[in-house]
């Protein structure tokens, strides 16, 4: 049966409860980009994020016999708030079944948002075990469950943001830059707006660890991603749903993937213009939109003058993790480089390594004086633009200085800065994994106490981040002969990792 979309987003019921959210111009962002860069402030909705819209339309549109008996959801984020809000407001029962993983600020939020009308059921450790569960308990208690995109009511719940765009802007529109999750916003805007104007190009961006819709889209099938990345957590999705699929399929003319850095990026120039502070995957839209114009500026068609919308879709971020997020700002602005450099441990050495970097300003150094005829420095250097970490790289080689551009080195930039300085002849048979693992209270030591007790745990460095995931850095001694049990020890783990033994920088500052 074909769905009339235009239809049931010109008729959603989301107002009693979402606000017409401005689009605002973004002055600074705009003239560093040479194109107008509008910000659709869905961050400023009650429950700062767009899911109120979704939740509340597909609950306002159950019969009197449905909201009677209830609504059941499965989510650790701002879906859950959109229909704790709604429960409330309509006098509704609502069961919201989340990981137990799921940090205490947030249980608390949709406690908060719901009253007496809410029912929080922590379950399982992610958040399939929490759909799963869900899904009993619908059918046990004869709820009704309300999908976070996969379903007509939520998309055209969430389509009144196209609506409203093409309302606010009467002028050309070179495209709107939407989040990817699994795909009922963007679904909802295209269904609106290629309708309307089909001209506006639909532009989807998502994480490069969570690109469950762009593999998709490509495949053209749906494609299941093993695991996910976790920090723009709204968007960690490991399958698009089905229809949103379908109707992606039909609207979408692109998918935008942004890596962490970008995304860091995206929150600084979102506050510069506004000072508002975006989550993750709220700033999605604006690392994509930056990235358009970067890519059409290397090819004979570059994107200059041009309206660009870009949706700024939440703002629940956790205060403790914007130190991360000023720490590798920087490095998505490609404002600063990293660098490993190997100089001879010999006298005057130092200084003329550091003649070269001249008037830059030098954001890190790390240097240890070595007993061997080298030693290793670990330099961060502010740059002006994404091109200039080559040319500096050349510059110290030239000068018989070895150097690794670290710049875009994951080990590097959220570990080894940390660390520099030690080798040790103890190290025999050291290998060196990353992991992620949920991050809650004691987290830290239950992931160490899984590590089997016959393998020596030779480095370790954690730092905490400030949000849902750990990442961890942990050396192991295991001799050649125990590999095999150590891949299936990895296996039944149940964690991200990945095998850091053969990075050069490792081999340069501790292996």
């Amino acid at each position: 049966m074909t769905i009339d979309y235009l239809k049931k987003i010109l008729t959603a019921r989301v107002y009693d409860v979402a606000a017409e959210t401005p689009l605002e111009l973004a002055p600074t962002l705009s003239q560093r980009y040479a194109n107008r860069i509008y910000f659709k402030r869905e961050d400023m909705q009650s429950v700062f994020s767009f899911k109120i819209r979704g939740a509340y339309n597909k609950m306002a549109h159950l019969s009197d016999a449905q909201r009677k008996r209830g609504v059941i959801c499965a989510s650790a984020g701002n879906h859950a708030q959109g229909v704790a809000l709604s429960a409330a407001r309509m006098g509704c029962r609502a069961v919201i079944v989340m990981p137990t993983t799921t940090p205490l600020v947030k249980v608390d939020a949709v406690k908060a948002r719901g009253g007496a009308d809410v029912e929080v059921v922590l379950h399982g450790e992610s958040y399939t075990d929490a759909y799963n569960h869900a899904l009993q308990l619908e059918k046990e208690q004869k709820l009704t469950f309300v999908h976070p995109f996969d379903d007509p009511e939520v998309i055209a719940g969430q389509g009144t943001i196209g609506m409203e765009i093409l309302r606010q802007h009467a002028g050309p529109i070179h495209a709107i830059f939407v989040p990817i999750g699994g795909g009922g916003l963007i679904a909802g805007i295209a269904a609106y707006v290629k309708q309307i104007r089909p001209d506006i190009k639909i532009i989807g961006v998502q994480s490069l660890d969570s690109d469950a819709m762009a593999r998709s889209l490509k495949a053209g099938e749906r494609v299941t991603l093993a695991d996910v990345g976790l920090f723009a957590d709204g968007t960690a999705v490991r399958l698009a749903g089905e229809e949103t699929f379908r109707l992606c399929q039909q609207f979408v003319d692109d998918v935008i993937l942004v890596d962490t850095d970008a995304i860091c990026a995206a929150i600084k120039d979102v506050f510069t213009d506004t000072r508002s502070i975006l989550e993750p995957s709220g700033a999605l839209a604006i690392a994509g939109a930056k990235a358009y114009v970067e890519r059409a500026a290397l090819t004979k068609d570059p994107v200059e003058n041009a309206t660009l919308i870009t949706v700024a879709s939440g703002a629940n971020m956790n205060f403790d993790r914007l130190r991360f997020v000023a720490e590798r700002a920087e490095l998505g602005e490609a404002r600063e480089a990293v660098f490993a450099v190997t100089m001879p441990e010999q006298r005057g050495s130092f200084k003329r390594f550091c003649s070269l970097i001249g008037p830059r300003n030098v954001t890190e150094f790390n240097y240890r004086i070595s007993d061997q005829d080298q030693a290793h420095v670990f330099v961060g250097i502010q740059i002006a633009d994404r091109g200039e970490s080559g040319a500096v790289a050349r510059k110290f080689e030239q000068n018989d200085f070895r150097t690794l551009d670290l710049t875009h080195d994951e080990l590097a930039k959220a570990h080894i800065r940390h660390l520099v300085g030690g080798k040790s002849t103890l190290a025999q048979d050291e290998i060196l994994y990353r992991f992620e693992f949920p991050e809650r209270p004691g987290a830290l030591m239950r992931f160490l106490d899984s590590m089997a007790p016959n393998w020596n745990i030779s480095l370790c460095h954690y730092r905490s981040q400030g949000g849902d995931v750990g990442r961890i850095l942990i050396g192991l001694q295991v001799p050649p002969e125990e590999m095999g049990e150590f891949s299936r020890f990895l296996t039944t783990l149940g964690y991200r990792y990945w095998d850091e033994t053969a990075n050069p920088v490792y081999k340069l500052f501790l292996g």
